[in-house]
């Protein structure tokens, strides 16, 4: 019995022990989970852990420098840069990192797609005098929030998926060719469809062989409006500013809808778009009983044209297109660029202070008890870009548009210029058509992959239409300086210099 009973305290101990050792071996870790390439959709993308997705991030950090103007890629036209005195800017830097998120998903309707581009940016602001005369002892401030100590500004360019042949949300305009205003160059050129995104409904319909077809319903505000005046509203000081009437946009009633075909092969590219465009207009005066004019729909159609593989060089390429628009200004001058233009110069006319170019750009003109009056616009742009070799390549360019007014919003403009700024030439003399163009140069440097430092030199005109020896009487304009007198209506030239550093990852 005593020898059972001492077995059974063994055996208990044993197990006891072996309970107490198996407890403290270490519990076996999960595998790790390891990411892995995803070579589905080309470079840089990778899985998800967990996931069947793959992402790609990337993006481009900018740092540049503007000589001669208020602005960045463009020439100031208008404001305290236009007034070219000591309110002027003689530079403006900025600095911008981009961040673009990839993501896709093979499914049974093909790749599901999101992309989305944020956008943190700091430009240089100016200072502009305040106080009734702007001069002297007045105080100063920033005119830019995004230059605020601790500032910036932060932007989403684009947010959108595609799937099944759609794309839903904040993308380029279907209406644009791939380098839109930008064919050759980083400032600023008319003549073409912008860069600028919106928010969409598009259709892609891809036939093979690099031909496509879209089909899209886009917002036209803001990128896609510029102005619908009301010429009973203008004023002195808005005149003096390029603004021939009070804004008199409605609400959203209609998207623009747009059409475009694409070929693009091995030899370049041809692309044709079409877009519809509704102008609503809101009441002729202060309230809904002074009435209003009908929608009226305008348009707009572009051709674009690249050829690559010249035999000048390896990677050259010549970018094309014209633009041809009715009520729908901003295919063509795209929304970067202003709507009122205001630039002072010299004058050699005697009894004159100074000259100034004045100009304003519209989708239509009204005055209260009429239809809208449609603004045509047309012109184009392009650029040639020779790579030397792989590190260094040079780049001409240039773009042209023009901006007219029928008869009767010439006479509703004139009759608003003739009493509001006495303009020297009567109705006669006016004319408030204008041309804007702008030619330049550009050389890149490119020492090391994804690092380029380049110049870029603009030459900006713009050609008003009044008759040579008009002046007009200018009210004063504290926030620029300007006094009350009489100014020379006269072209007005600029010319600025761009430096930029940018680093791709």
């Amino acid at each position: 019995m005593k020898l059972t009973k001492s077995l059974m305290l063994s055996s208990a101990a044993v197990l006891a022990c072996a309970g107490a050792q198996a407890a403290d071996l270490p519990v076996k870790a999960k595998a790790i989970e390891y990411v892995k390439v995803c070579s589905l959709y080309g470079a840089g993308f990778y899985y998800i852990p967990g996931s069947d997705t793959c992402i790609k991030l990337s993006g481009y950090l900018r740092v540049q420098a503007e000589l001669g103007s208020n602005v960045v890629a463009d020439t100031a036209t208008f404001g305290a840069g236009g007034a070219q005195n000591r309110l002027s800017n003689d530079y403006t830097a900025r600095a911008r990192q981009t961040l673009y998120v990839d993501t896709r998903t093979a499914s049974e309707y093909g790749v599901v797609r999101t992309f989305a581009q944020l956008v943190f940016t700091w430009t240089t602001g100016g200072y502009a005098g305040t106080g009734s005369t702007a001069t002297n002892g007045a105080t100063s401030y920033s005119t830019s929030a995004g230059a605020q100590v601790g500032g910036g500004a932060l932007t989403l360019y684009d947010a959108f998926i595609q799937f099944a042949g759609f794309t839903f949300g904040r993308a380029a305009s279907q209406f644009s060719s791939p380098w839109a205003e930008y064919p050759a160059n980083w400032h600023e050129l008319p003549g073409s469809g912008g860069w600028d995104r919106v928010n969409q409904i598009t259709y892609t319909a891809d036939f093979g062989q690099g031909v496509t077809a879209a089909f899209s319903a886009q917002d036209q505000v803001a990128e896609y409006t510029s102005n619908i005046w009301n010429v009973s509203g203008a004023t002195a000081a808005g005149l003096a500013t390029g603004a021939y009437g009070s804004n008199n946009i409605g609400g959203s009633r209609a998207p623009d809808l747009v059409a475009m075909v694409r070929i693009d092969q091995a030899w370049g590219l041809f692309q044709g778009s079409f877009a519809a465009h509704d102008n609503h207009a809101a009441y002729y005066g202060a309230s809904e009983v002074t009435g209003h004019p009908t929608d009226k729909w305008g348009w707009a159609g572009q051709l674009a044209l690249s050829i690559k593989n010249l035999p000048t060089g390896v990677g050259d390429t010549v970018n094309i297109q014209g633009v041809y628009a009715k009520g729908a200004s901003r295919y063509t001058l795209n929304d970067f660029m202003s709507s009122t233009y205001a630039r002072y110069g010299g004058s050699g006319l005697a009894g004159v202070y100074q000259s100034v170019g004045l100009a304003g750009l519209s989708d239509s003109v009204l005055v209260p008890g009429s239809g809208q009056e449609l603004t045509t616009t047309y012109g184009f742009n392009g650029g040639y870009t020779h790579n030397w070799d792989p590190y260094w390549a040079t780049a001409i360019f240039g773009g042209w548009a023009a901006v007219r007014y029928n008869n009767t919003a010439t006479n509703y403009i004139c009759g608003a210029v003739v009493t509001g700024l006495a303009l020297s030439t009567g109705t006669a003399g006016c004319n408030p058509n204008f041309n804007y163009a702008t030619v330049g140069m550009y050389t890149g440097w490119t020492p090391v992959k994804g690092l380029t430092f380049s110049a870029e030199l603009a030459y900006t005109m713009l050609d008003q239409k009044y008759a040579s020896g008009s002046t007009v009487a200018l009210p004063l304009q504290a926030g620029i300086a300007k006094p009350g007198a009489a100014y020379e209506l006269k072209d007005q030239n600029a010319l600025v210099l761009l430096l930029n550093v940018q680093r791709n990852f």
